[in-house]
């Protein structure tokens, strides 16, 4: 496992504020739990490792962050072929001449039947087909989701990010971190990723 850092926006810096969010992300149970696909029998699991100290209750800048955007099948929530789908990302990447950096942020939107994926990519021409620059900032938790308490950890999630800003967030996205191989022994962990795009100011 690899452990992925990043530097957050620094609290004198403070950063734009933003608006509204969609209240359609998968309902319970199962709707949003499914772990990214595990390795091949024997493989070693590589699964990134975030750092709490740089990601838990932190505010980030995203006004260099670039994604490529597909969206996948979804059955009552619950994505198919979420391997598949990143692999044809890193493949239209490398199409454009971008790079997929080591851990990338795979981030899962809501939907019943089909769902937003975003690859965190580098290098991307502006303007290229399929890519995404959110920009604005992003507020992050980092928390343990078992199976049953994935809503419950977006509406946490959703509700701290609404007390910090005064208005709850633009867009909820989710980053499974672990896989089936590693899901038990890592309790589960997610990134959840609250995200706003304009400035209150």
């Amino acid at each position: 496992m690899t452990e992925r850092k990043r530097v957050p926006v620094s609290p004198q810096e403070g950063g734009p504020r933003r608006r509204a969010v969609p209240d359609s992300l998968p309902a319970s149970r199962e709707a949003a739990e499914v772990a990214p696909d595990a390795p091949a029998d024997g493989a070693a699991c590589d699964c990134p490792v975030l750092d709490p100290a740089d990601w838990d209750g932190v505010e980030s800048d995203w006004s260099d962050i670039a994604f490529l955007k597909t969206s996948t099948t979804a059955v009552l929530g619950v994505p198919m072929g979420f391997g598949s789908t990143r692999a044809e990302l890193a493949g239209a990447a490398a199409r454009l001449g971008a790079t997929v950096p080591e851990d990338a942020m795979l981030l899962l939107g809501p939907g019943r039947f089909r769902r937003t994926l975003m690859l965190e990519v580098e290098g991307a021409p502006a303007g290229a087909k399929g890519v995404e620059r959110p920009g604005g900032i992003v507020y992050t938790r980092l928390l343990s989701a078992p199976w049953g308490k994935m809503q419950a950890r977006l509406d946490e999630t959703r509700d701290a990010a609404r007390e910090k800003y005064g208005r709850p967030p633009d867009h909820l996205w989710i980053w499974y971190l672990t896989c089936r191989v590693c899901s038990a022994d890592r309790d589960f962990e997610t990134l959840f990723v609250a995200h706003y795009e304009h400035s209150n100011e």
